[in-house]
C-alpha cells in the first residue's frame, strides 16, 4: 500500500472493491439515456470502416519493475486513427477481453486489452479474483502507473492518432476507467459497463473533457440505483460530459456470455443480457465514432 496515499482514500476504495467486486463474473429494453450537463454522447458520426483480416498479437509492457503482458488487435493494413485501451474484469486479462478487443479491432480501431494485475496473472476463483482487484484498488499510484504504461504503449503504435484515445472498462475495469477520468488521463473517450461508480475522490471541475458513458443494470446489487444517482451529481458538479444508460431487468456482469453460468457455479448474483448487451455496445459505437 503506497504510504502517501490518504488512509480514507485506501479504506473506501478497498470497501468498494468488497461491495461490488464479490461477483464480477433477464432481457429488457432500456431505459431512456439520461445525460448529464455536458449533453449526450455525439450522435453517430464516420466510423472507422468495419473491416476484413485482422491481426493480433500478445504484447510486454512494464510499469516500474512489474512486468505486463497485453493483447492488441488491429485491422491488417489499418492507417493513422482512433484506437481503444480495453481494461480486463477481476479475472483479469482472459479471452472475454480479447473478444472485445478483437470486436473492437473488427469495427476498424486498433483495441489493447491491458493488464492490470502484472504477469498476465489470472483469477479462477471469486476469493483470488477478490484478492487480486483489491490490491489493484488499494493502490491506486501504482494501479495509474500500469494504466499509463498501457496508455504510452499505444499511443507509441504507428497505426494510433494519440489524441483519439479511448479507454473502455468491464466490472473492475469499468471502476478502474472512471478512476483514470477522474485523475485527468487524457482521454477522449471512456465507458463503464456494469462497473462501480463511486469514488473517495470525486472528479474535480475541469479534470476531464473528454465523454463518459455508463451503461448498468437497473436489477444490479453491487450498483444500487443510489450510486448512479451519485455519481450523476458528482458529474454534473465537475460540469463532465457524460451519458449514464440503465438498463431496468439486466444484473451485474450483462455483457459477458459467461457470466450466467459463473453466477451459478459459485453463487453470485450475476447473469448474461444478450438484449442489454447489444444496446450497450450500439451505445459504444456512438460514443467512439464522437472521438
Amino acid at each position: 500500500m503506497c504510504r502517501s496515499m490518504p488512509l480514507v482514500f485506501v479504506r473506501a476504495a478497498i470497501a468498494a472493491v468488497a461491495l461490488t467486486l464479490v461477483a464480477c463474473g433477464g432481457a429488457s429494453e432500456p431505459s431512456a439515456a439520461e445525460p448529464g450537463s455536458g449533453g449526450e454522447t455525439p450522435s453517430a458520426q464516420a466510423t472507422p470502416a468495419a473491416v476484413g483480416a485482422l491481426e493480433t498479437k500478445s504484447v510486454s509492457y512494464s510499469a516500474g519493475a512489474t512486468q505486463l503482458n497485453g493483447f492488441i488487435a488491429y485491422p491488417a493494413g489499418r492507417d493513422k486513427g482512433p484506437a481503444v485501451l480495453v481494461v480486463h474484469e477481476w479475472w483479469g486479462l482472459n479471452d472475454y477481453a480479447r473478444m472485445r478487443a478483437q470486436k473492437l479491432a473488427e469495427h476498424g480501431y486498433v483495441a489493447l486489452a491491458v493488464d492490470m494485475y502484472g504477469g498476465g496473472k489470472l483469477a479462477a476463483h471469486p476469493d483470488d479474483a477478490k484478492k487480486f482487484a483489491g490490491e489493484v484498488m488499494s493502490n491506486m499510484p501504482e494501479a495509474k502507473a500500469r494504466f499509463e504504461a498501457a496508455r504510452a504503449l499505444l499511443a507509441a503504435d504507428p497505426r494510433v492518432d494519440a489524441a483519439k484515445i479511448a479507454a473502455i472498462g468491464y466490472c473492475f475495469g469499468g471502476g478502474v476507467v472512471l478512476h483514470m477520468a477522474r485523475a485527468g488521463e487524457p482521454l477522449a473517450a471512456v465507458a463503464s459497463f456494469h462497473g462501480m461508480l463511486g469514488s473517495a475522490e470525486p472528479m474535480k471541475p475541469g479534470a476531464f473533457s473528454g465523454q463518459i458513458l455508463v451503461a448498468t443494470g437497473g436489477a444490479d446489487p453491487f450498483v444500487p440505483g443510489e450510486q448512479v444517482e451519485a455519481f450523476k451529481k458528482e458529474m454534473d458538479a465537475a460540469g463532465a460530459h457524460y451519458e449514464v444508460v440503465v438498463y431496468p431487468d439486466a444484473k451485474h456482469g450483462f455483457t459477458d456470455p459467461d457470466a450466467t453460468a459463473r453466477g451459478e457455479q459459485f453463487q453470485m448474483p450475476v447473469a448474461y443480457d444478450a438484449s442489454a448487451d447489444a444496446a450497450s455496445w450500439q451505445k459504444l459505437e456512438t460514443l467512439l465514432a464522437g472521438m
